[in-house]
Parts: structure tokens; C-alpha cells; sequence
């Protein structure tokens, strides 16, 4: 007897880039649930709702490795930003920073700083664990995986100073690190240009991280030195994972400063390297000339070590602005650096230091000086220090994935960096499009299945029978980003339909508000 298949969903007639690197073929895909169950033909098949995507590709939702969304989704769930760039999954915890686990040692520090950048959000957890669990409870509309920073582990044992642990020390940060990968974590990150996870070691990274590969977690790395000593940190991060037997993921890489252009070339050869030898070892990067981090991680590690307080004392000191010129007599070009955010001083925002300067009637270190202070160290800023030339080749490697390094903004808030809205659509429009440098099987897998399969998320980032359903369809003739440095709260264009464990969350390019369909996922252990 004859029988009809049906589904829920059927997006129908696309040309589909499954996300493996595989040339693109004609099919409908067939959802059921949260989870696509059919590939093919299904003209004879009945569907609850079908999307007509002739003409359009159909690909895994982007997967955006490296992410700092960790507090900003509590403020919108629904992501906007990112799923209108066709992201269906953020990786947060970068860098060092995480938002748990919180202990009586850094719990006052962390939510005096939060008070300052995101007064509305309540801190209700302290464990790993429960910081998922409030995650879980947002219903976000893209689904969520996490690390644990070391810096936060670092500062929930011996604060903020910059101290050597004891064999004690390091065995409680040890058992905090166990408890987040329990509770799921994917693995462990440094920050190691930030305070406090810059004053870890070698060693006390390495025996955190081999508490993570017993799990089979990632080390992701914000390394020591992006610019001069970028060899030196590639090798450190490497060996880290020679050390402990981690996967390495060495974090939005860069050669970054005029005076380190030039060795991108040599890291990407030493990834390579150690990859063609069996090591896990890749990373990622943005499509970007510009950085953005806090204003503040430009100060030499004296004068940001300690409580916010303390850093606070420092800067109001008499001679710290005399003393700061020296540092910086050299280092910095202030022309290249633009604020993204001042709470205190909103019309600054956008401004390169040099402009700012002249607008308070200082010089540009007395300018940087007063900035921290007045905004109680949030300000952040936007630093243009890459060669475009080698951004494009780091985004063309085969071992990059793409991570933005951006987070889930609310629109018209501040002037902050364009790849919080751009990263994804800017890949396909400006590398496969217009520079060819790349072509769209192999853009979406970098996407898609690479950073799933580095994280070892093994139900997304294909499109495959039995896999969840994240979906993206875009135009390919039209997708682009159009967020600017100067006007970057601008969504892209030629996202149609976003799909998120199955139901439609963007139709048309507009989010629907009530398919809140995300997930916070958590690390399996095989």
C-alpha cells in the first residue's frame, strides 16, 4: 500500500551546500521535529509548511566559534545581531572570561564589574552548572555552547593579584575546572593577555588543560603576544597541548601591530606543521583589519592588576599620566585607536583617541587616563592594526574557522565593532564573490562543520539525515554585510530563513520573537 511521507517542515528545491566541502546539489530537505529526517525528491510528501527556496542555498546554521555573548544574552535572548546573519550557534567563555564559576574570592569583583557594563543583569548562580541552568532559562533563540575561562578559575582561587599557586592551589582550580566540564563545558580558554589569566604560566595552563582532555575538550586560546612575539606564542600554545593532550584553538589569529606584518605567513606554516603531524592544532579569525577589546588592556600589567578598585586608585595617581607617556612613547599609534564605548562620555563614541584628545583639551594618554576613569574602566575600543593583506590569507587557511569575536549588541547602543553584526555574510560576499579566494562549499564549511566537528558537537554544523535542523537560506547574489566602523548597527542582507532545532526563527529577513528555539548545548563524553 502506498504511503505518504510526512514532515513538518520541507525546504523545498534549494541548492544545498551541506557544510562537509562538497560541491552543491539540488534537493529538498525534510525536517521533522527538531531534526532534519529526509534529503532528496519529497515532491510526493506532504509537510505541515513549505519554504519554496528556488534559487537560494541552503546550508548548516553558521556556528560561530568564538563568541562574548556570555552576559549580553541575558540582556536579548534573541540575538538579533547574530541570528540575522544566519549564526544558529555561539560559542562563549573566550578569552579567559567566563561568568562562573564565582566563589567568595572573585564573586564581589565580578558582579562590581558587571554593575558597571550590565547593570540589569542579576547574577543568581556561582557553579558552572547553574550558570547553565540560567542560561537554559533565558529560552534563547540561538543555541548556546560554553567554556570556562581560566582567568575566571584563576580569580575564583587567588583573586586578581599576580601570585604563584601552591600544588593546593592548582589541585581546587583542577577540581573547578572538572566540575565545569561535569556540567558541560566544551573546554577551557585563556586570556593571557588580560588580568588575572596573563599571570598563569605554562605549567599552571597545562594542568588545567589535562583535566580538559580527559573529557575530550577544547583549550581556547587568547595567546600572550599577537603582534612581536607571535611565533613564541604559537609555540606556547602548541606545546600546551603536547603537554596535556588538548585540542588546541588558537583564538582570533592575527599578526597585529606594523611592526609584526609579515610573520603571518610563518604562523599559519606552524599550525600547519604541527597539524600534518597528528597534532590538534587550528584556529580561527575574523574578516576584519580592526580589533576591539577594553581600552584598559592597553595599560602595561602593573596598572591593571588587582580589584577594579585598586586599578581605579592607580590611575588617579598624581604622576601615572607622566609615567604612562613613557610607556607609550613608541608603542601605540592613538590615531589607530577609536572608542567603541564610553558610558560616561556617549558623543565620544566613534572618535579615534587623537580626535578625542583634542575635544577634552588633553593630550592622548591624559585622554585615555580620564576615559577609564569617568566610565569606571568599560570604556572599550576599536584598534586598526592588521595588514588587510593577511587578514585575507588567514581567513583563506584551510585550518581557520570563522568566529567573530563579536557579541549580541542592542541596536544603536554605542559604536561597536562591525563583526558583531557582519562576520558571517561578510565571508561569502567579499571572499567568494567579489576575491574568489574561496569558494562557497568551502567558506560554508568553515562555518559550519569545522568549528562543530573542533568542538565535537556531532549533531550539527551538516546537513544530514538524522542531524538537528539549523538551517540558513540565503541569496547568494545578494548576501553582504553592511555594517561600517563608523555605522556598524546594520543588520546584513540576504539572509531569508533561519532555522534553529527546527522551527523558522527569521522569515524573509524578519525574526520571529516567538521562536525562542535555541539551546544551551553541553559537552558529551564518549
Amino acid at each position: 500500500m502506498f504511503s505518504v511521507s510526512k514532515f513538518d517542515l520541507i525546504v523545498k528545491r534549494g541548492i544545498v551546500i551541506d557544510g562537509s566541502g562538497s560541491p552543491p546539489f539540488r534537493a529538498d530537505v525534510g525536517i521533522v521535529g527538531d531534526s532534519i529526517r529526509s534529503i532528496g525528491d519529497l515532491s510526493g510528501s506532504f509537510a505541515e509548511r513549505v519554504i519554496d527556496a528556488s534559487d537560494l542555498i541552503v546550508a548548516p546554521g553558521f556556528i560561530d566559534i568564538h563568541n562574548h555573548s556570555d552576559i549580553s544574552v541575558f540582556e536579548l535572548p534573541t540575538a538579533d545581531n547574530y541570528v540575522l546573519q544566519g549564526v544558529t550557534t555561539i560559542v562563549v567563555g573566550n578569552c579567559g572570561s567566563s561568568p562562573a564559576p564565582l566563589t567568595d574570592i572573585n564573586r564581589h569583583e565580578y558582579v562590581s564589574m558587571l554593575r558597571s557594563t550590565r547593570p540589569d543583569v542579576a547574577v543568581t548562580w556561582s557553579s558552572f552548572s547553574e550558570y547553565l541552568a540560567a542560561l537554559e532559562s533565558l529560552r534563547p533563540s540561538i543555541n548556546i555552547a560554553a567554556l570556562v575561562g581560566n582567568g575566571t578559575i584563576r580569580a575564583a582561587v587567588l583573586g586578581y593579584e599576580d601570585v604563584r599557586p601552591s600544588d593546593r592551589d592548582i589541585e581546587v582550580m583542577r577540581e573547578l575546572v572538572r566540575e565545569a566540564m561535569e556540567a558541560g563545558a566544551f573546554g577551557i580558554s585563556s586570556g593571557l593577555r588580560y588580568v588575572p589569566s596573563m599571570f598563569a604560566d605554562k605549567k599552571e595552563i597545562v594542568e588545567l588543560a589535562k583535566v580538559v582532555a580527559k573529557y575530550g575538550g577544547i583549550y581556547a586560546t587568547h595567546m600572550r603576544n599577537q603582534s612581536l612575539g607571535l611565533l613564541d606564542s604559537i609555540v606556547e600554545s602548541i606545546e600546551v597541548g603536547l603537554d596535556s593532550g588538548v585540542s588546541v584553538q588558537i583564538s582570533h589569529l592575527k599578526a597585529s601591530g606594523r611592526a609584526s606584518w609579515g610573520k603571518t605567513s610563518k604562523a599559519l606554516a606552524l599550525i600547519s606543521d604541527y597539524a600534518s603531524r597528528g597534532y590538534d592544532v587550528s584556529a580561527d579569525a575574523y574578516p576584519y583589519e580592526a580589533y576591539s577589546m577594553g581600552l584598559l588592556a592597553l595599560l602595561p600589567p602593573e596598572y591593571r592588576s588587582g580589584s577594579r578598585e585598586e586599578v581605579l586608585k592607580k590611575l588617579r595617581n598624581s604622576d601615572v599620566v607622566e609615567k604612562l607617556r613613557t610607556e607609550f612613547a613608541t608603542e601605540i599609534h592613538w590615531e589607530d585607536v577609536q572608542i567603541a564605548r564610553s558610558p560616561s562620555n556617549p558623543r565620544l563614541e566613534g572618535m579615534r583617541i587623537t580626535r578625542v584628545a583634542q575635544e577634552l583639551g588633553v593630550d592622548p594618554v591624559e585622554a585615555v587616563v580620564k576615559l577609564l576613569i569617568d566610565d569606571n574602566l568599560a570604556t572599550r575600543i576599536v584598534g586598526f592594526t592588521m595588514n588587510p593583506e593577511e587578514v585575507d590569507e588567514v581567513i583563506s587557511h584551510p585550518l581557520v574557522a570563522i568566529g567573530s569575536d563579536g557579541s549580541i549588541t542592542k541596536f544603536g547602543v554605542g559604536k561597536p565593532h562591525p563583526r558583531s553584526y557582519g562576520t558571517f555574510p561578510r565571508v561569502i560576499a567579499r571572499y567568494v564573490r567579489e576575491k574568489k579566494t574561496l569558494s562557497l562549499p568551502e567558506a560554508v564549511r568553515k562555518m559550519t562543520s569545522l568549528p562543530a566537528r573542533k568542538l565535537g558537537v556531532w549533531d550539527r554544523g551538516l546537513i544530514r539525515p538524522g542531524l538537528k535542523a539549523d538551517i540558513v537560506v540565503f541569496d547568494y547574489y545578494t548576501i553582504e554585510d553592511t555594517a561600517t566602523y563608523t555605522d556598524p548597527h546594520r543588520y546584513p542582507r540576504g539572509i531569508k530563513y533561519v532555522i534553529v532545532n527546527g522551527r523558522v526563527i527569521v522569515e524573509d529577513g524578519v525574526i520571529d520573537y516567538k521562536q525562542r528555539a535555541g539551546a544551551v548545548l553541553r559537552k558529551v563524553r564518549y
